[in-house]
């Protein structure tokens, strides 16, 4: 049996376009109010419009979560406007692959700044507030989702600063996973693979650098990637999904 969001709240990072906007629509139609954060304020004003617009709570927060202080100021707004946090989806991402050599320095620190130092900020600032709802909400639990790729599990050639912060989003999600499972703060992880997102536009050459090693294939939507988000969430407390990797069919 799977449960309503209802008076719950949950942030969602990255949520001006593909995974994060899916996955903010797809919580908000479970019953959650929901925190909107990204760096385009257009986007999230728009997507917040739509979600109220459908009988839902939304609140756009434009920021820049490589900030340290952002985040927190990021997520201090969340609970302070709507109330509480009692879930944090991290699908805020950057892909910039390419040839090592030719690749610009400045790309793969941009890479670090967003996959993981942004990650890792905007969770540091929601954990107190995550075990505080866990503690004392009706459905005693609270969820982090964080949002990885296939690439961390598997390096390839060209992907290399990619794969390595997806591989630490991987291993940090699994070792929070150990120290709150106690406390009833789930932390799972999600790998997708190729999905149709703006990622592959990031930088020149990508898809056809993707597609070289593992042909055409049919790209999923980010709307099955929410699905998967909302599956972790909404099931009872006793049960914790931990990791789930999603691949199209076609993709070896």
């Amino acid at each position: 049996m799977f449960e309503k969001l209802d008076r719950t709240v949950a942030l969602v990072t990255g949520a001006s376009s593909g995974i994060g906007r899916a996955s903010a629509l797809r919580l908000a139609k479970a019953g959650a109010s929901v925190g909107l954060v990204a760096r385009r304020a257009g986007r999230l004003e728009a997507l917040a419009t739509e979600i109220r617009e459908a009988g839902g709570t939304a609140l756009a927060i434009a920021a820049d979560i490589t900030s340290a202080q952002e985040a927190a100021g990021v997520v201090a707004r969340t609970v302070s406007e709507l109330g509480r946090l009692d879930t944090l989806v991290n699908a805020a991402g950057l892909m910039l692959n390419g040839p090592s050599i030719e690749s610009p320095l400045d790309e793969w620190d941009r890479m670090v700044a967003i996959n993981l130092r942004g990650l890792m900020y905007v969770t540091k600032a929601a954990l107190p507030h995550l075990v505080e709802a866990a503690a004392g909400s009706p459905r005693k639990v609270a969820d982090v989702v964080n949002i990885s790729s296939v690439a961390g599990r598997f390096a390839a050639s060209q992907v290399a600063v990619y794969s390595a912060t997806k591989f630490a989003v991987t291993a940090a999600t699994e070792a929070w996973r150990q120290e709150f499972t106690k406390r009833s703060v789930r932390f799972a992880v999600i790998e997708p693979g190729a999905t149709a997102t703006e990622l592959f536009e990031q930088k020149a050459g990508q898809w056809e650098g993707f597609t070289s090693m593992f042909g055409e294939v049919e790209q999923m939507h980010p709307e099955d990637i929410a699905e998967a988000v909302a599956f972790i969430v909404t099931n009872p407390r006793r049960v914790a999904i931990n990791e789930i990797v999603v691949r199209p069919t076609d993709q070896a």
